[in-house]
């Protein structure tokens, strides 16, 4: 199937970001046009592409990692009874 150019564009802003001055969220309206809450939609939605990490798979792995991450923190921070917070 491949990746779209948007696909692609996600994956290359997801690698330099770092080295762009000013905050990520101004960075991805202005390079993308996208809100960022659109952005990681569609950036999670790609690091499960099969293609995003023959592309590039140090961003695609380093990706995962961090949403992998973000997410056991907040399964781990829910507690079934809210009275035992």
């Amino acid at each position: 199937m491949g990746l779209s150019a948007r696909d692609t564009a996600i994956l290359e802003f997801e690698r330099i970001w770092r080295h762009l001055p000013g905050p990520k969220h101004r960075a991805i309206r202005q390079r993308l046009q996208m809100s960022a809450s659109r952005y990681y939609e569609l950036l999670n939605s790609v690091l499960d592409l099969p293609d995003a990490e023959e592309y590039d798979p140090l961003t695609v792995k380093r990706a995962r990692r961090v949403r992998d991450s973000r997410r056991r923190s907040r399964i781990t921070g829910r507690r079934a009874d809210p009275r035992s917070r």
